[in-house]
């Protein structure tokens, strides 16, 4: 009998899921299967040690697509080549839409069909633990079916030759919808989602416009249709940052400083810009309690200034400590929010 490690801490609603209308391009698998969905450009460099880390999973039940965004280094030659050196694995190269990493992570879920029951995002510069696979699929197989589902968890953070280990982030507050909208907890290359979350992030996506971040979208979009979403304490991959990474880990004070920056600039307030106009379109997939607070949280931003904290606080939008949450409402009062 498979059940979920005892740390994991679980976040449970029910939603309704049954929508008809998703006609996608049809890829198939196994019932135990995972289809991974790796989103590259230009990551010759780091490309072979991670899939030598898929090849390497306990979980062995496993496909590949790989979605290349106009790369112009030897990525794609290293992916035949690999592919070539294991033909018992089914690996797909295809052409990414050259819109950014959201849209082609977002691209590539378009290519799981119905009968895809787990997909894993990856990105292409780690190095997955061996068991990544098991505990996640682990994790959601006590979920029902029908219910979407996310499983997210721990990295190790470390520098580009894998060295320096650090433990990421550990989250003071279970995710809600409340802190999805302002905060993305759910690292996108530690996510797994079941079928029902599929089939929902997939409904909702092709309602919205732009989103800054795949990851943040599905947290927000799961969470905000009343689904599981399921922290592992445990780091099931190394996390290498080499200095070109797209995000990279919010650890030690310069990547805390750099956030601020962020919020400074004003890119914490085009990215909700594009997040609320997001979720409105899929208001439907929303439970009403979360449609209204996308309304509810759009005004608050819109208030009149000296009165923007306390309707954010009357709301309960928090971030994951008192300094970020503090953070927000000055941000909320210099117009960048």
């Amino acid at each position: 009998m498979r059940h979920a490690p005892d740390d994991l801490k679980t976040w449970v609603n029910v939603w309704p899921v049954g929508t008809g209308d998703l006609d996608v391009d049809a890829i198939q698998t196994t019932d135990n299967e995972v289809m991974i969905l790796l989103a590259m450009l230009n990551g010759g460099r780091f490309i072979t040690e991670q899939l030598d880390s898929f090849e390497s999973q306990t979980h062995n039940a496993w496909r590949l697509v790989v979605s290349d965004d106009g790369s112009v280094d030897s990525g794609p030659d290293q992916i035949e080549a690999w592919s070539r050196l294991h033909p018992s694995r089914n690996v797909t190269l295809v052409a990414g839409p050259q819109a950014g990493f959201a849209r082609n992570f977002l691209h590539l879920l378009a290519h799981a069909d119905r009968s895809t029951r787990f997909v894993a995002f990856s990105d292409q510069d780690d190095v997955w633990l061996p068991d990544k696979l098991a505990r996640a699929t682990a994790a959601l197989a006590g979920v029902p079916e029908s219910q979407p589902a996310l499983y997210c968890g721990s990295t190790w953070i470390c520098d580009h030759r894998l060295s320096g280990r650090k433990v990421s982030e550990r989250w003071a507050y279970p995710p809600s919808f409340r802190n999805a909208l302002v905060q993305n907890i759910a690292p996108g290359n530690t996510i797994m989602l079941n079928r029902a979350a599929v089939r929902l992030l997939q409904a909702a996506t092709r309602r919205a416009g732009e989103v800054p971040a795949h990851d943040w979208w599905a947290y927000q979009v799961i969470a905000g249709a009343g689904g599981h979403i399921i922290q592992d304490k445990t780091p099931s991959l190394l996390y290498r940052q080499h200095g070109t990474n797209v995000i990279g880990a919010n650890v030690g004070l310069r990547a805390h400083l750099r956030r601020y920056w962020i919020v400074l600039r004003g890119h914490l307030r085009r990215w909700n810009d594009l997040n609320i106009d997001a979720l409105t379109r899929a208001l439907p997939y929303l439970t009403p309690e979360n449609r209204q607070l996308v309304e509810d949280f759009a005004k608050a931003r819109r208030a009149p200034i000296l009165s923007r904290p306390r309707r954010l606080h009357r709301l309960g939008i928090h971030r994951q400590s008192r300094i970020g949450t503090g953070l927000l409402w000055v941000a909320a009062v210099i117009g960048c929010l």
